[in-house]
């Protein structure tokens, strides 16, 4: 399991994580999920070592990342968000080089073959990495984070570059390997969030936002978005002034999505007759993961 307590990380004299705590057990798919710079990848790192807290605790299957950093990572596999591979060794190589430093001598082939097979690198194993489209290198990358059998994997933007063939793959590879082992992926594909993950953590600004169930998540913020469309131009400040509104964002052609605490149809029309506009639309969106990241993170 991953046990994070009370972590934060300052970089000079800006704070990237700030108090953050969770834990993730076995068998758990976590969507960590925020905006750019929110602190995702500085999380990542702390957990998989690549980084130190600036205080706090992180503990990964019972050995803590500061005092026993090599046990913790012959617990983790990674992926980094910019998968770094040499593209001038060939797939086989380059896999046998990594589970090398991590298996011994004897095991390397089987486990090379294996990891070849699960992630649908037969057909290209016998070329170069430089010479592999942006998905098949992806693919190498999941290989060389599995390649030793971990017990905790670590994906961030796992599935960049691929296409919905190789999506629908490595999203299945990802839910059987999670079975068994503990997962935190990041991503800004929300219908990939609701396809593999059990759970969901939003991050923004290095704080935890929110940790539920991605269902209970939408469920427990299901308050009303509008999308309207009016006549002439509209200020968006004069819009939240008005009584219910929580949220306004601005979209193309004078019109906008409306985050409400309740329904506030009748105070937009109030409004628009009020400041001699027009409403040439108004509709209700359905609460989906995506608003409520929206809601979540916008401010």
């Amino acid at each position: 399991m991953i046990s994070v307590n009370n972590v934060s990380k300052q970089y000079d004299k800006q704070w990237a994580l700030s108090d953050v705590s969770f834990q993730v057990t076995k068998g758990e798919i976590v969507g960590f999920l925020g905006p750019n710079g929110a602190g995702k990848s500085t999380m990542m790192k702390i957990i998989t070592c690549y980084l130190p807290a600036t205080s706090g605790i992180v503990k990964v299957e019972g050995y803590d990342t500061l005092e026993q950093s090599i046990e913790v990572r012959k617990q983790v596999g990674y992926l980094p968000e910019h998968n770094p591979l040499y593209l001038d060794m060939y797939v086989r190589e380059y896999l046998s080089f990594v589970a090398g430093i991590h298996l011994s001598k004897n095991l390397i082939a089987k486990a090379v073959t294996n990891m070849i097979e699960l992630t649908g690198l037969t057909p290209e194993s016998h070329k170069k990495i430089g010479a592999l489209s942006k998905g098949y290198r992806q693919r190498v990358g999941l290989a060389q984070a599995m390649i030793h059998d971990p017990k905790v994997l670590i994906l961030d933007e796992p599935t960049s570059g691929l296409d919905p063939n190789q999506l629908a793959d490595i999203r299945q590879l990802i839910k059987n390997i999670g079975k068994e082992k503990t997962v935190i992926l990041s991503t800004h594909i929300m219908q990939e969030v609701t396809a593999i993950c059990n759970r969901v953590i939003i991050i923004n600004k290095g704080k935890i936002v929110a940790d539920e169930a991605a269902h209970a998540l939408v469920k427990q913020s299901n308050k009303p978005i509008l999308i309207i469309e009016f006549g002439q131009s509209v200020s968006p400040a004069l819009l939240k002034n008005i009584e219910g509104v929580l949220q306004v964002e601005t979209l193309p052609n004078n019109t906008f999505r409306i985050h409400a605490q309740t329904d506030v149809r009748q105070a937009l029309f109030t409004f628009a007759v009020n400041t001699k506009n027009t409403v040439l639309s108004m509709q209700q969106e359905n609460t989906n993961l995506e608003n409520v990241f929206r809601q979540l993170t916008k401010n």
